[in-house]
């Protein structure tokens, strides 16, 4: 059996993107945790605005771009809103693809 990664989830997170921002939920800064363990994940990822109405279509994405992975037994995404998302969690090339600098 094969370990699976946090790197390598976070890899195939960089495929779900929020319908209304063309840049995807790792440089957008909505991943707050992942966690693997035996074939399990678990991931805290937030939104950018607590009254986003993409919220559980978002999260449905990110599980089932996640149950994808070979070797991966279950799958749990939660959202929360601790912290509270800010601009300042968009990485460099989230940014860039934004156009801000």
């Amino acid at each position: 059996m094969s370990t699976i990664t946090s790197e390598e989830v976070l890899e195939a997170l960089r495929d779900v993107y929020d319908p209304e921002i063309p840049v995807n939920v790792v440089d957008l800064g909505l991943i707050y945790s992942v966690d693997v363990s035996d074939g399990d994940v678990h991931v805290e990822m937030t939104l950018t605005a607590a009254g986003c109405g993409m919220g559980p279509y978002i999260a449905q994405q990110a599980e089932w771009r996640i149950a994808e992975i070979e070797d991966i037994e279950d799958v749990q995404v939660d959202v929360v809103f601790d912290p509270p998302w800010s601009p300042d969690l968009i990485t460099d090339e989230g940014k860039r693809l934004l156009g801000i600098d």
